[in-house]
């Protein structure tokens, strides 16, 4: 599957989550619906995925932590919030740096029109 191909696989099964739930529950419940999807559409998804830290050659002991690792190949960053920050953005483009991969969903499941709450960052 390519990676146009899983991202859209991807977006389908948002969709069918913001459908069913609607906005305004907690990200924890849509993470749980989300996988849920995912794994009815057979992809392969991680969940709370602790991505290492390097400096200057040397492991940090607080890794971070990125919520769905895709196909080991897109990572999904779930929010619930009123209003998206930059800085939601800059902390997903930090998981694909660290990670080397090239794709990251960006998904607020508290917006009016879930394709608005969707955005697609690229490394």
């Amino acid at each position: 599957m390519t990676v146009n191909e899983l991202t859209y696989e991807i977006r389908g099964a948002i969709f069918d989550v913001y459908n069913e739930l609607g906005p305004g529950l907690l990200e924890s419940v849509y993470e749980e619906a989300l996988v849920f999807e995912l794994k009815e559409r057979g992809l392969e998804v991680e969940r709370q995925v602790e991505v290492p830290i390097l400096y200057k050659g040397n492991e940090l002991k607080t890794p971070l932590r990125l919520d769905l690792f895709i196909e080991n190949t897109i990572i999904v960053e779930l929010k619930s919030v009123e209003d998206m920050k930059p800085v939601f953005a800059k902390q997903l483009l930090t998981y694909l740096r660290l990670l080397d991969k090239r794709v990251g969903l960006l998904v607020n499941f508290s917006a009016n029109n879930i394709r608005e709450g969707i955005i697609r960052i690229a490394n």
